[in-house]
């Protein structure tokens, strides 16, 4: 799995969907990978990839190094229409893109 192939699952993630980390793993061809999609949008240096749309299999946003990086994925999401519940959570139910 390279980094660009990734990179191409995450820009078909529509507006206003989230994708988790293990679901673009297994689209990619490597179910249980999760972490490595993790790795490869961190080392993300390119704005027309929707790395924001990506969250963890609890439809959480995981944390980050950088502070305020999770709140501003926040913003990004909310600004797109994504509502999260009262404990901070995308319902997946409603927002997980569907790629069938």
């Amino acid at each position: 799995m390279n980094h660009e192939q990734i990179y191409s699952l995450v820009r078909a993630i529509p507006k206003g969907c989230v994708a988790t980390y293990g679901q673009i793993a297994a689209l990619a061809g490597f179910p249980r990978h999760a972490r490595q999609v993790g790795y490869a949008l961190a080392a993300l240096n390119d704005d027309s990839v929707p790395w924001h749309r990506v969250i963890n299999s609890q439809g959480v946003i995981s944390e980050r190094a950088r502070p305020g990086a999770v709140e501003w994925q926040r913003l990004l999401l909310e600004d797109e229409g994504v509502v999260f519940d009262h404990r901070g959570r995308v319902p997946l139910k409603k927002y997980q893109w569907q790629t069938d």
